[in-house]
């Protein structure tokens, strides 16, 4: 029976998964492919611990050329992370004609354009599956189930370690600090959960996908992003008390003009499909002209569901290296030739409904003035909280919804605001996504 080699870049978390699977799903991949899948080498730095898998120590390898340059190799799963040397090993594992995999959602939404460039140049494959939320098919479903449908929006939950601390947030009223050391106690957050917290992960994923939902690219330094740090369990209940629930969303909107694409803490309905997407798992609502809308729901991180998207790519590339066929799929869902570049709508330019929190003195008449420069400046409140009183000097909750208004009036009216001697500190804002 015909075998076809691949090679690992990368044995951690995810290589592991992949390698895990591979051996155990060994046979139903026989069955349903027709063929074997062999693993010739695994590079890392790190050869020697123990990683919950058995595997022959002469396939280890400290040197990713007896990877990259090994004959025998037909694909080339780059599973370390990062840019640097992820982009180099990739682009020589293209070079030589050798088909790629990866999960690397950093590289593709900062060197994207390089690499699927040079995939297509050589007439190879890319499969990034694993790079956008986890197990969930997403990518293959833009790519090849939507095939025929013109794509207005899609909004998703894409970071499961932010959804976490989100769901811990409003199910069990804890704060921010005590909802992130819970995640990090659990292995659901990094160290240094940053890029987690800060939407940065999200942006990256949000990015790859507008890039094949619209066709064009995207410049990551134009994406806004703003994480959950400065979400608070008042917030949280304010929220629950207005029939909302709180998530990080990563948004892409089309108009047939522009895109607006952004990060950022959402309030959403309760009976939105995505309200209780909860814990660790991911969702992706897609909107386009002939279903309106489909909402994908799964296990978006780890070593299983991410290895069981990267499996899926190999066995994908395995059966068109049994067919002979290149690129039967345009690796960014468009052709080459019809990829454009659409402009970015400013974050300024968008119009939404808004959750205001304002910490100010207990004092005759704030109301009255915070309303009238929300006034002077077109924004119109739809419901006012406030929230009981407090000795002299202290500040109090004031929250307001809003009605739709313009983000760039919002901003002007919150300098405005944050500027009077009765405001204690900083507004929050949080965009509502109805």
């Amino acid at each position: 029976m015909r075998k076809i080699k691949v090679g690992i870049i990368g044995f951690g978390t995810i290589g592991s998964g992949v390698v895990k699977i591979l051996a155990s799903s060994k046979d139903i991949i026989r069955q349903r492919l027709g063929a074997e899948i062999e693993v010739a080498k695994i590079a890392d730095l790190d050869v020697s611990s123990d990683r919950g898998v058995v595997v022959d120590s002469n396939l280890l390898t400290t040197d990713t050329k007896e990877v990259v340059d090994n004959p025998e190799v037909e694909i080339v799963v780059e599973l370390m992370g990062g840019y640097e040397p992820a982009r180099s090993l990739m682009l020589q594992a293209i070079a030589g004609g050798k088909h790629v995999v990866t999960a690397n959602k950093a590289l593709l939404a900062k060197h994207g354009d390089e690499i699927f460039s040079a995939v297509e140049d050589q007439q190879v494959a890319i499969g990034f599956e694993g790079a956008v939320a986890g197990a969930i098919p997403i990518i293959r479903s833009i790519r090849e189930a939507f095939v025929a449908n013109e794509i207005t929006a899609i909004e998703g939950i894409v970071n499961g370690t932010a959804n976490y601390i989100l769901s811990k947030m409003s199910d069990e009223q804890c704060d921010f600090a005590v909802a992130l050391k819970e995640a990090q106690e659990k292995g659901f957050a990094e160290a240094d959960p940053t890029f987690d917290i800060e939407g940065i992960d999200s942006a990256h994923k949000i990015s790859l996908l507008t890039r094949l939902a619209y066709g064009t690219p995207v410049n990551f330094d134009d994406i806004t992003v703003q994480g959950i740090s400065g979400i608070s369990i008042d917030d949280i209940e304010c929220a629950r008390e207005f029939g909302y629930r709180i998530k990080l969303l990563a948004i892409s909107k089309f108009d047939g003009e522009s895109v607006d694409i952004r990060v950022h803490p959402a309030m959403i309905p309760q009976s939105h499909p995505m309200a209780n997407v909860n814990g660790v798992l991911n969702a992706v609502r897609v909107c386009d002209n002939l279903m309106e809308e489909n909402v994908l729901i799964g296990h978006g991180a780890g070593s299983l569901p991410t290895g069981s998207a990267v499996v899926a790519d190999i066995v994908e590339q395995a059966r068109d290296i049994l067919s002979n066929n290149k690129n039967r799929v345009a690796s960014q869902s468009f052709l080459k030739n019809e990829m454009r570049s659409i402009p970015m709508m400013n974050i300024e330019e968008i119009d939404s409904e808004y959750f205001l929190r304002f910490s100010v003195l207990d004092n005759p008449g704030v109301l009255s003035r915070i309303s009238g420069i929300l006034g002077n400046h077109s924004i119109g409140i739809l419901s006012v909280i406030q929230k009981g009183r407090c000795d002299q000097g202290k500040g109090v909750p004031l929250i307001m919804m809003t009605h739709r208004a313009s983000e760039k009036n919002v901003q002007l009216a919150l300098k405005e605001i944050d500027a009077l001697d009765v405001v204690c500190e900083k507004s929050n804002l949080i965009r509502v996504e109805n």
